[in-house]
C-alpha cells in the first residue's frame, strides 16, 4: 500500500468521526460516560478478536519496546477517552470540537521529537490554515472568548485534546511496531477491562446491562462508527506521516457542518463560511500534495 491509500483512510476516519462524536454525545447522556466507554471498547474487542487471535502468542513474544509503547498507548488513551466522553456529556459540540484541534500539534510534535518525522514548510502552513478554518467553523461567536472559556466542558476538552494528541501518536507508533488491528484490539481489551472493573466496584453491573439493553441502537451505531474510524486511522498512520493523518482526520468538523446545512437547513455566519472554505481548501490541498 502507498501514501495515497493512507490519505484515503484518513478521510474514512474523518467521515466516521464526523458521525461518531454526535453518537457518543447521545450515548453518554443516555447511559453515562463509563458505561458508553465500556460498551464501545468491549464491542471493538469482540469484533476484532477473529482477526488477531492467531497472533496473540506472537504479540506477547514481541520486543519489549513494542509492549512498552502499546502499554503507554493503553493508559494514555484511557485517560483521553474519559476526558473526551465527559466533555461531550456535559458540554456543547460547538465548544469542545474547536479545542480538540490541539490534538494535531501535540501528535505532530511527538512524531517530530521521538520519531524524527518531518513535514515540509508548506504542509505546516496548510495544517495551520486547516486548524484556523476549523476553529472559525466551530465558533458561532468567535470574538466572545471570555464566554467561550467559561463554557461547561472547556477544561475537560482541553485536557482531552492533550492526552488524545499523545494517544494518536502512540497509536500510530504502536501500529507501526505491531499492526493496526492488534494495536486497536489491545487498547480495547485494556479499556474494557478497566471500565468493567469500575462498574463492578460501583455495583452498577445490573444497571449497566439494563441501560445497554434500552439504548442498544444508539450504542451499536456509536461503536461501529468509532471502531471503523480507529482502525482506518491506525492503518493510515502506518502509511502516511502521523501529523498529516491527524490533521486530516480532525476535519470531521466539516462533515458535521455540512450535515447541518443539508439536513437541518442551518445558516452559517460570515466568518463560518470563510472558515468552511478555508478548511476544505486546506484539507484538499494537503491531501493532494502528500499523496
Amino acid at each position: 500500500m502507498s501514501i495515497s491509500v493512507g490519505i484515503g483512510l484518513a478521510f474514512v476516519a474523518m467521515l466516521c468521526w464526523g458521525f461518531g462524536d454526535f453518537l457518543i454525545q447521545r450515548s453518554t447522556r443516555k447511559v453515562g460516560d463509563i458505561e458508553a466507554l465500556f460498551f464501545v471498547t468491549a464491542f471493538g474487542a469482540v469484533v476484532l478478536f477473529p482477526f488477531v487471535y492467531k497472533n496473540i502468542g506472537a504479540f506477547f513474544a514481541s520486543s519489549g519496546s513494542t509492549l512498552f509503547v502499546l502499554g503507554i498507548l493503553c493508559v494514555v488513551l484511557l485517560i483521553a477517552a474519559l476526558f473526551d466522553f465527559e466533555a461531550l456529556r456535559v458540554g456543547k459540540l460547538a465548544v469542545v470540537e474547536p479545542i480538540w484541534s490541539f490534538e494535531v500539534p501535540v501528535a505532530a510534535l511527538l512524531a517530530f521529537f521521538i520519531l524524527g518525522e518531518r513535514v515540509t514548510s508548506f504542509q505546516i502552513f496548510l495544517v495551520v490554515g486547516l486548524l484556523i478554518g476549523l476553529a472559525l467553523v466551530s465558533l458561532k461567536k468567535p470574538f466572545h472568548i471570555k464566554h467561550f472559556l467559561l463554557e461547561r466542558g472547556t477544561l475537560l476538552a482541553l485536557l482531552g485534546a492533550v492526552f488524545m494528541g499523545a494517544a494518536n501518536f502512540f497509536m500510530g507508533w504502536g501500529a507501526r511496531l505491531s499492526d493496526p488491528i492488534m494495536a486497536n484490539f489491545v487498547t480495547d481489551i485494556f479499556i474494557a477491562g478497566v471500565t468493567g472493573l469500575i462498574l463492578l466496584s460501583r455495583g452498577r453491573v445490573r444497571d449497566t446491562i439494563r441501560d445497554i439493553n434500552q439504548s442498544r441502537g444508539v450504542l451499536l451505531q456509536m461503536s461501529v462508527s468509532d471502531k471503523t474510524a480507529w482502525v482506518a486511522f491506525a492503518f493510515a498512520m502506518t502509511l502516511a506521516p502521523i501529523g498529516i493523518v491527524v490533521a486530516l482526520s480532525e476535519s470531521y468538523i466539516i462533515i458535521a457542518v455540512l450535515l447541518g446545512l443539508a439536513i437541518n437547513r442551518e445558516r452559517l455566519a460570515a466568518h463560518q463560511k470563510v472558515g468552511l472554505v478555508t478548511a476544505i481548501a486546506a484539507a484538499i490541498t494537503l491531501a493532494a500534495i502528500t499523496v
